[in-house]
């Protein structure tokens, strides 16, 4: 199965049609939403439309003998249903909005429609953002990849299953728990949380403005650094956006991880690690290893426990608050488990989440400080525990499913509310045939670092092919 830089590599050359790659595309999306349900639309008319274009200016380049415009020029891709594009209704998986065409699309999208990608369509999420599984009343529950028996995890649940399945070769997800990496690791693609700031998100569905970010899933490390390229800086209209330099952060994969010091720790995060968990973890700090990484053990902050709870009262305070109108007026058609989750922040008392918001840039300093200053990068599992079963995970499942809810994001949390840049690469799979995420997290602004660990990773760590649509 062709990564994201093989395909633009075989546009460029002339080797490949991209009428070719889409109408293949558009069969395997076909294939695979009977099976999976990773699609809310699929634009077949206008990415063919789209697809001859592509083709046809690439033609002209190849004739003239310059290079073809547009980095992702005639390749397919398809995202996440909470990104706004003009003329086409967005409905965050959701019944409460009302389907209304948009005005301009989000900068995210325009960015990616100046690349030349091809949108395939829109993908299938947790209604609103809000759960960390992949079920929907609304819509349909997204089911894994591998097997359907088991959750997609979410919220980004269509994007992880679409590209896992080869529908489109990278999608956007959005990430305020862990809703990026947590469905990449579910189903053995890498998914990248960038720091706080560094792609704008105007234009796209906000749940929590103070720890939302925008991130891209992909098959490769080197299909993420592509993406970022295009993807990353301020557009002006994000206040929260960085206007740092943006590193070519393809061109930093070539330096491997020789002397980068990984850290691993003692405390924490390694508590209730299932031992499957911890043997595919074990394995792929030995493989960066034996690629000269140097691993170092160390604690991490006792603080970075209750780092998960402060980022929930920032989420659903803020959740709450974007919600309140729409509840209050429309609150019979959210699903009952989002309407709950809508509204658990009017439990919140305001000081609290105040004081979780004024306490964030003092842990950050204190984390970076005592964590940095040993290491690179930091490792742990994406999700702790084995992939659960759908019905484990759903509604009525019982006193065990908030206990299995609160692993999914033990060891993602954490990073939304520091705002710290974190990867979730595949590192194996466990008995039961189902992939199994290594998440890395970097200082700020690292995310050429964390690319290099993961390419690294997937050249040494070599595991079964993608799952077929069939």
């Amino acid at each position: 199965m062709r990564d994201l830089v093989e395909a633009v590599e075989g546009l460029r050359e002339g080797r490949l049609r991209s009428v070719e790659l889409i109408r293949e595309a558009l069969a395997r999306a076909r294939l695979v939403q009977l099976r999976h349900n990773c699609f809310v639309h699929i634009d077949a008319e206008g990415s063919m439309a789209a697809a001859e274009m592509a083709d046809a200016l690439i033609q002209g380049c190849v004739v003239e003998g310059v290079r073809p415009p547009g980095a992702l020029l005639g390749v397919p891709l398809a995202h996440k249903d909470m990104f706004e594009r003009e003329g086409r209704p967005t409905s965050c998986a959701s019944k409460v909005r009302e389907p209304r065409a948009a005005r301009r699309s989000a900068t995210v999208v325009s960015r990616l429609d100046l690349a030349g990608a091809v949108d395939l369509g829109t993908l299938n999420m947790a209604e609103f953002a809000l759960g960390a599984t992949g079920h929907n009343a609304t819509t349909g529950d997204c089911r894994n990849a591998w097997d359907p028996e088991f959750i997609s995890g979410g919220s980004s649940s269509g994007s992880a299953v679409a590209v896992a399945t080869g529908s489109v070769f990278a999608s956007l997800g959005s990430d305020t728990g862990g809703s990026v990496r947590i469905p990449a690791s579910a189903n053995g693609v890498v998914g990248l949380k960038p720091t706080y700031g560094l792609i704008p998100r105007t234009g796209s569905m906000k749940l929590s403005p103070s720890i939302d970010v925008i991130g891209p899933m992909a098959r490769s490390a080197r299909d993420i650094a592509l993406l970022l390229e295009v993807l990353a800086g301020a557009d002006g209209l994000d206040a929260c956006s960085s206007s740092r330099p943006r590193p070519r952060y393809a061109h930093e994969l070539a330096r491997g991880v020789e002397g980068l010091r990984i850290g691993v720790p003692r405390n924490h995060f390694p508590v209730g690690v299932a031992p499957v968990i911890r043997a595919a973890m074990e394995a792929a700090l030995a493989a960066l290893e034996g690629a000269g990484a140097i691993l170092v053990p160390l604690d991490v902050p006792e603080d970075v426990a209750a780092m998960a709870e402060l980022s929930r009262a920032v989420v659903y305070a803020e959740a709450t608050a974007l919600h309140g109108e729409a509840l209050r007026r429309l609150g019979a058609r959210y699903t009952p488990q989002v309407r709950l989750r809508a509204s658990t922040g009017l439990g919140i008392p305001a000081p609290l989440y105040l004081e979780a918001l004024q306490w964030r840039l003092p842990l950050l300093r204190r984390f970076v400080a005592q964590v940095f200053s040993r290491c690179d990068v930091l490792h742990t599992p994406t999700i702790p525990i084995p992939v659960p079963r759908r019905d484990e995970t759903d509604v009525g499942a019982g006193p065990a499913l908030w206990e299995l809810l609160a692993q999914l994001v033990r060891c993602t949390a954490p990073f939304n509310y520091l705002g710290l840049p974190a990867i979730s690469v595949p590192a194996g799979l466990d008995s039961r045939g189902l992939p199994i995420g290594a998440q890395y997290v970097a200082r700020p602004f690292a995310e050429a670092v964390l690319l290099r660990v993961a390419a690294v990773q997937q050249r040494e760590v070599l595991l079964p092919a993608l799952p077929s649509a069939d």
